[in-house]
């Protein structure tokens, strides 16, 4: 019996000691946070933006009907995929009635136009005849000036009874006739200068005639000329929702009943994408980007953007904020539209793709891991104060915003103590953010874990572990 009293004694005086060097641990460890520590590093950093849209063609324009009243289709004359040409006859409408209106206005001003040659000729005879007139009327005035001259000599001859009467006689009715000829010569040119005025007002006429059935016929034939639907860029047929006797009506905009075809100039390929508003200010024209294509695995596009949209979309409806009644408070994007370099040639609009903007790039700075970074105010961070020191900050109200200024900063390591230190931050890559100052190249920090970072106080004891967490833990 003295040997089991000796063992269970032994034992107790064992588990007695374990227990106050266990306890002692434990007293001396209170207060003591395991954490996970990394470097500040130098390493060159890039800030990306991604977004995710599709891919469309910088132009493409939706083919409708310019037809005055509905119109069935009698022709496509293309197939969806084809390349067509500036200029090109996409499709036919039924044209029954404005071809027969064009062909009626092209007999109208047929008919004017003669009416008006015949007018012109008319004046030519006219300008003929006047002219014809006006020698017959000079001819009269010289053989009246010549009768008078005979008759004034004859006169002189009579009065010197040189001759006889009978002589005076006749060269006196001779002057008497040709001024009756002069006479009737002047008003055959008065007449027909009228008939030439008549002509020339005929003429005229028909002239305005022809304008106004020229113009109706320009009219007739616009209203042909939409009938078919005409390729106004090189393209490709991209969408041809509609078929030959379908009947497509104009003047409704966004309808499909009003759509033919739609043409994409594939010349310049973009990437439409919306950016978070977070984002967007760090994005300018330019800019670098990786684009990938869903339908298109492992391959990644160059391009650059070209476009920031300056209106805000609503990310439910898609709508413009300052279109819609719904709440500001709802997140919205940018539209931004990136220009691919080399787009491949399987492309096809309409493809699901994500963009990564590449808004800045930063070579060889100091750098922390992002989760490194934590906030505090600076309440937290002095040192507790007495209850009547607190009271009073408390009645200040400046000092009371003092106390709740935040200070964005890490823990630093120091010994076995995480000091907290303020630090300034520049660029966010992938898992980085570059440090522009508060820590140098090596610095030891906290880096985890994540709960830890968020709770722990300035001046905590620390214990490092850097083992990988077991995927209980994680």
């Amino acid at each position: 019996m003295k040997t089991k009293w000796k063992v269970i004694l032994g034992i107790t005086t064992v588990v007695v000691l374990a227990g106050g060097i266990i306890g002692g641990l434990k007293y001396q460890n209170r207060g003591v946070i395991t954490v996970q520590t990394g470097k500040a590093s130098r390493q060159d950093l890039t800030s990306l933006v991604t977004a995710s849209g599709e891919i469309k063609p910088r132009n493409y324009i939706n083919i409708g009907t310019n037809a005055t009243s509905p119109a069935r289709i009698v022709a496509i004359e293309v197939v969806e995929g084809q390349q067509v040409k500036k200029g090109q006859v996409l499709a036919r409408l039924e044209s029954v009635q404005p071809e027969a209106e064009v062909a009626a206005q092209r007999a109208s001003v047929s008919s004017t136009e003669a009416e008006s040659a015949a007018a012109e000729a008319g004046v030519k005879v006219a300008d003929d005849n006047i002219r014809t007139a006006e020698a017959s009327v000079n001819r009269a005035k010289a053989e009246l000036e010549k009768a008078r001259i005979n008759f004034n000599r004859t006169r002189q001859l009579f009065e010197a009874k040189l001759i006889a009467s009978q002589e005076y006689d006749q060269r006196r009715i001779e002057v008497t006739a040709m001024e009756a000829a002069l006479n009737e010569a002047e008003l055959r040119v008065t007449q027909l200068r009228a008939q030439r005025a008549q002509t020339l007002a005929s003429l005229s006429a028909s002239q305005r005639r022809i304008t106004v059935s020229q113009a109706q016929l320009r009219r007739a034939q616009d209203v042909l000329q939409r009938t078919f639907s005409v390729a106004p860029i090189d393209g490709i047929v991209t969408n041809l929702p509609v078929r030959v006797g379908e009947t497509v009506v104009p003047g409704i905009q966004n309808s499909s009943s009003s759509l033919i075809m739609t043409i994409a100039d594939m010349s310049l390929i973009t990437a439409e994408v919306k950016v978070d508003e977070t984002d967007i200010v760090n994005v300018k024209l330019d800019q670098v980007a990786d684009i990938t294509i869903d339908a298109i695995p492992n391959k990644v596009f160059k391009g650059h953007v070209i476009e920031i949209g300056n209106t805000a979309i609503l990310r439910s409806t898609g709508l413009a904020a300052s279109q819609s009644a719904i709440s500001s408070q709802e997140a919205k994007d940018f539209k931004v539209v990136v220009a691919l370099d080399d787009p491949p040639a399987e492309i096809r609009p309409g493809l699901s793709c994500t963009a990564k903007v590449v808004t800045a790039t930063r070579k060889n700075v100091v750098s922390i891991p992002i989760q490194a970074l934590t906030v505090r105010t600076k309440g937290d961070l002095e040192a507790p104060a007495t209850g009547g020191v607190q009271a009073a900050e408390k009645s200040n109200p400046a000092a009371e915003k003092a106390r709740k200024e935040e200070i964005q900063g890490v823990f630093v390591i120091q010994g076995e103590t995480a000091v907290f230190r303020k630090v300034d931050t520049g660029i966010t890559g992938a898992t980085e953010i570059e440090v522009t100052s508060g820590l140098n190249d090596g610095d030891q920090i906290v880096t985890g874990t994540y709960k830890i970072i968020r709770t722990m106080k300035n001046n905590t004891k620390i214990k490092v572990d850097n083992k990988a967490p077991s995927k209980a833990e994680s």
